[in-house]
Order: structure tokens, then C-alpha cells, then sequence
């Protein structure tokens, strides 16, 4: 995986990434913008989340967890490495770390804490900014090989999984059952299950996903095959193509729209410009 630009400047949601009773799980890392709001907990390999970011949940890390000082999670931090813990974070539960605990200042932890490593007690380096900035800097230099190796170091790559991309939620971002709010472009892979409509400047949804709820941006819209939207797809400037087999259960308003064989809309048809209906599969990149 590469990025040609700052991973927090869009909204990723990598295949097979469920939101089920009150948490949101995927397989591969988690990356949290800095004063996002995730409005449940988080459950994935890597944990890290920057600088004011909140939790309405608990948060489970198979490896390690990184969250920047002002954090806020709302229940329970269970990490199965090693956890580091920025000054004046608030942990509503309990803390605890199967491998070393790196901790700030004035960290508050509710129901205590527990650690069956090295307990260091000092301000660990803000590491969403640190490696974010060095990345950039990377990427401007024209440095992609290394920042290829950074971020290989990040989702770990390892133990025959190279290919899990990390769920990543920009800044500013508002994450729960009600809205997915981002002012950036949004991809959601194939096979996820979601709950809560999706804002964003673009919105690119896989294959065989379960969306419930609706889809509404400022630009293009595309729909993968056998996905299903329990609600409305607008577009404010942008088209909208809704893959084969794939079903939209309300309305849908647009410039041009593109449907593929049998996909289905329950409701209201707007389209400004063209309507095209294709009669083979669409090849997505």
C-alpha cells in the first residue's frame, strides 16, 4: 500500500469492516485524525489516534496503542503490546496493557490500571504528528521507497496479512450510527456492514456492503455491485453509477447517472443530465 498524499486526508474504510452492536471492526490498524469524534468503540490490530481525539466506546488493540495527549475514551483500553499514553488523556474504564505502558502527565484512568511490562512514566512523543509530518516530508522530497518502508512498519506487514489496508478517519471527522461526517473524500471497500449516513466530498462504496442509511456529497457517487443503500444517494455537483446487481431503497439525484444490469432504485429518479443503462458488468479499478 502507498499513499501519494496525507493518509488523513481521506476517509478509508478497508474490506470486511463491520459496525456491529457498539463497536467498529476491521482486521487491520486504526487510524484516527486528530478531534475526531468516534462515537463507539474500536476494535483492530495497531490503535492510533491523534491529539484530542474521543471515544464514545472502549477501544481493543491486538498490537500496539498509541493515543496523542487529550484523548478521550469513554470505557475500556485493552492492548494486547505494548500502550502509549499521551499526557492528560481520560481513560473512563480500565487500562490494561499485556506488553510495556508508556505514560504522561496528568493521565486520568477511571478504574485504574495494569501493565505486565516496563511501566515509564513521562510524555511520550506525540506519534500521529511525529509520523504524519515526517511522511509528508518524505513524500515532497520525492522519497517514495522510504515512505513505502514507513508505512509497511505502520500496518505491520507480517505474519502473511501485507495487504490489510488500515481504517482510517480524518480529522475533524464524526463517526456513529446516526452520520459518518467527513469534508473529504470517503472509499468504503467491499463485503462491509455499516450503520449511519455517509457525508463526504466523494463517496466510493465496494461490492457486496450493506450500507444502512444514506449517501449525500458534493461530487461523484459510485455504488459496487450486490451493495445495498437503505436510503437516499444525492450529489450535489457530481454523477452517480450504480454498479450491477446493486439496489438503492430511495431516491437518487444527480447530473448524469449510470445503472448496471439489474441494479434497482426503489424511489424517485433526478437526474440533470444523462441516464445511461448499461448491459455488461463494469470493470472497477
Amino acid at each position: 500500500m502507498a499513499f501519494s498524499r496525507d493518509p488523513l486526508d481521506e476517509l478509508v474504510v478497508p474490506d470486511g469492516t463491520e459496525a456491529q452492536e457498539r463497536d467498529l471492526v476491521t482486521d487491520g490498524d486504526i487510524l484516527v485524525g486528530g478531534r475526531s469524534s468516534v462515537e463507539f468503540g474500536v476494535r483492530g490490530r495497531n490503535v492510533l489516534a491523534g491529539e484530542s481525539a474521543e471515544f464514545g466506546g472502549g477501544i481493543e488493540a491486538e498490537g500496539d496503542c498509541r493515543l496523542d495527549m487529550w484523548c478521550d475514551v469513554a470505557e475500556t483500553v485493552l492492548v494486547g503490546e505494548d500502550a502509549y499514553i499521551g499526557e492528560r488523556v481520560h481513560i473512563g474504564g480500565r487500562l490494561k496493557v499485556a506488553g510495556d505502558l508508556d505514560i504522561g502527565d496528568d493521565v486520568e484512568i477511571e478504574d485504574g490500571f495494569e501493565a505486565n511490562g516496563w511501566i515509564v512514566i513521562r510524555n511520550p512523543m506525540p506519534t500521529i504528528v511525529f509520523l504524519f509530518v515526517y511522511l509528508k516530508h518524505l513524500l515532497l522530497l520525492g522519497e517514495e521507497d522510504a515512505a513505502q518502508r514507513l508505512i509497511s512498519e505502520l500496518v505491520d506487514e507480517e505474519d502473511g496479512e501485507p495487504d490489510t489496508e488500515p481504517l482510517v478517519i480524518p480529522r475533524n471527522a464524526t463517526v456513529g450510527d446516526d452520520a459518518w461526517r467527513v469534508s473529504t473524500p470517503a472509499t468504503i471497500g467491499d463485503d462491509c456492514r455499516l450503520h449511519g449516513n455517509v457525508r463526504a466530498e466523494t463517496i466510493d462504496i465496494g461490492a457486496d456492503c450493506n450500507i444502512f442509511g444514506s449517501l449525500r456529497a458534493r461530487g461523484d457517487v459510485s455504488v459496487g455491485g450486490d451493495t445495498r443503500i437503505h436510503g437516499d444517494v444525492t450529489t450535489r455537483n457530481g454523477d452517480v453509477v450504480i454498479d450491477h446487481d446493486a439496489r438503492i431503497l430511495g431516491d437518487v439525484s444527480c447530473a448524469d447517472l449510470e445503472l448496471g444490469p439489474d441494479a434497482e432504485v426503489d424511489g424517485t429518479i433526478r437526474a440533470d443530465g444523462e441516464i445511461t443503462m448499461r448491459t455488461t458488468e463494469r470493470e472497477r479499478e
